[in-house]
């Protein structure tokens, strides 16, 4: 909106007297001016909303005074804290600053428009399952697979209308070998080597269901102790600001040896609001946690993060960035297929974790919560290390 604006006024002034005294606003062509607006707007506005919200959420009784999981399995004893009566739906805060900074400072494009959509179907779904745990007070809120059909649907369209936009066909020069990167489903980069694979539609669009399907589980099954699920966002958020920052920028892309997408850039200016309506939210969610997150904010996160993976031709790249939402989910994976493989053999149902997701299985080992947040956000930054450093490991 700010873009738009400052274009019209320039217009206007073109001529005129005024147009040296408006010339300041050329800033606002610059992504990266945007994107530093774009955080600091999304960080102010969370942390103006923040008590307001929390406030509006206890007055409405939206707290969790459901045993959740790990309490049910005895972690509430070695806990501080007891997580009864914390608010939920906390991911309201994360969404309205993240899409009403990205509406603020993006240069609309649909690229940009696609991931706003993603982040409001998911969190409306996330929001509805919410609301129907807290009006049960038993944590069953939607069934999975009325869950699954929703994200499937979403994902598909997603994918469809990626595959049926006109064809962009950039031309690089890798090496001494020139390649065409002409769709974002057909097309995928795979980390570590160089050439993008034609993978044809229908590998394609099954990379687009599992990366944004995948990404918004994931991140839900991480949100389970105070600061863990947003802290590991934001650092996954901090990979993306700068993979699609160099998707969109032809001279980076070239000199990289990554698929050029036009208006990629555009995504840096939506992966900036993610960092400072994060970071806002963290505030509140650090341990002792204020506020939860839920549904609500989990699976709009996750899927916004798949979205933009495969909209830069990188949704490989988010399984490297995301090492621990992948941890987190195939710990659950494996749990359960277990738990009904051994059952169904021997009668007896085994587990592999002492609980799952994975951050349970290390407080019941004896880990503080605090322990097992600070470790998983060391691992958490070791694989965006090496996310990144595919950018030039190829």
């Amino acid at each position: 909106m700010l873009y738009y604006l400052s274009q019209w006024i320039m217009d206007q002034a073109h001529g005129t007297n005024w147009e040296y005294q408006v010339s300041f606003l050329r800033l606002f062509h610059y992504i990266t001016v945007r994107c530093a607006g774009a955080a600091v707007t999304s960080l102010l506005l969370s942390w103006w909303l923040g008590p307001k919200i929390i406030t509006w959420l206890k007055e409405l009784k939206f707290g969790q005074e459901f045993a959740d999981n790990a309490e049910k399995a005895g972690l509430a004893a070695v806990r501080e804290n007891k997580k009864k009566g914390t608010p939920t739906m906390g991911g309201i805060l994360i969404v309205i600053s993240l899409l009403l900074s990205t509406m603020l400072w993006a240069q609309w494009n649909e690229q940009v428009e696609l991931t706003m959509l993603a982040v409001l179907v998911l969190s409306g779904l996330g929001f509805y399952d919410d609301y129907a745990k807290i009006m049960r007070q038993n944590g069953d809120g939607t069934p999975p697979r009325v869950k699954l059909i929703t994200q499937f649907a979403l994902a598909a369209f997603v994918g469809i209308y990626l595959w049926n936009l006109p064809a962009r066909s950039e031309l690089h020069l890798i090496g001494s070998k020139h390649v065409v990167v002409s769709n974002l489903v057909t097309d995928l980069m795979v980390p570590f080597y160089k050439y993008p694979l034609h993978v044809g539609l229908g590998v394609g669009l099954l990379v687009v269901l599992l990366a944004i399907v995948g990404s918004s589980n994931a991140v839900n099954l991480t949100d389970g102790l105070d600061g863990l699920a947003i802290g590991c966002t934001l650092i996954v958020g901090f990979v993306f600001l700068f993979f699609t920052y160099l998707a969109g920028n032809f001279k980076t892309a070239t000199y990289l040896e990554i698929p050029f997408v036009p208006g990629a850039g555009e995504l840096t200016v939506f992966c900036a609001a993610l960092l400072g309506a994060g970071l806002g939210f963290l505030w509140f969610n650090c341990h002792p946690a204020q506020v939860f997150m839920g549904d609500t904010g989990s699976l709009a996160l996750g899927g916004a993060f798949g979205i933009v993976a495969v909209l830069i031709h990188q949704p490989l790249v988010l399984v490297i960035a995301g090492g621990v939402f992948v941890m987190e989910a195939v710990s659950v994976i494996l749990q359960r297929s277990w738990f009904k493989y051994t059952k169904k053999r021997t009668g007896t149902g085994r587990r592999i974790f002492l609980m799952a997701p994975l951050h349970h299985h290390f407080e019941k080992k004896g880990w503080h919560e605090s322990q097992v947040v600070m470790r998983f956000f060391i691992l958490c930054v070791l694989c965006a290390v090496v996310a990144l450093a595919t950018l030039k490991l190829r």
